[in-house]
């Protein structure tokens, strides 16, 4: 049978249960473990180590994602996929490499969180101290499938612009 589609973000977020988040991330003050990372953490406090020099923001969303939902300023794009169709980054680990200076730890965010888990990964693979930002830029879908209105980086206040 074929490799089934999405399989390298389904596998890890089963892996947690399927609890990508913190039930209060917005008040997590510590990195929570991970397996295969560093760490998971809060957009507010990935914000403050950005502020300070301790951590370098990265955006693994597609070009489009960053585009049409909007994108944090400062923030070093490096795609995990890109769209159409989702296709893994054949320069991600160069790219990384060249945006965390060597030694230094790294924040990564993505949608919702599932993305950004799987580049902490990698990342870890790659000597980076690696840290997932919980609920992503986006958060989770309300009950009507919306995202942005529960969750993530735009609904915590945090700095983004749109285009």
């Amino acid at each position: 049978m074929p490799r089934p589609h999405r399989i390298d973000e389904a596998v890890p977020a089963n892996l947690h249960s399927g609890l990508r988040h913190d039930a209060d991330g917005a008040t997590l003050q510590a990195p929570r473990t991970a397996e295969g990372y560093a760490g998971d953490v809060s957009a507010q406090l990935a914000w403050q180590w950005v502020q300070s020099g301790q951590a370098v923001l990265i955006d693994v969303r597609s070009d489009a994602e960053r585009e049409w939902v909007g994108q944090v300023p400062g923030a070093i794009a490096v795609a995990w996929k890109q769209w159409p169709g989702m296709v893994m980054n054949a320069d991600f680990d160069t790219q990384l490499r060249a945006a965390v200076p060597e030694g230094g730890r790294v924040v990564l965010l993505c949608r919702s969180g599932v993305r950004s888990m799987a580049a902490a990964r990698r990342a870890t693979e790659l000597g980076i101290a690696a840290y997932n930002i919980l609920e992503g830029f986006e958060g989770d879908p309300n009950g009507q499938a919306q995202r942005g209105k529960k969750g993530g980086w735009r609904y915590q206040g945090l700095p983004w612009r749109q285009g």
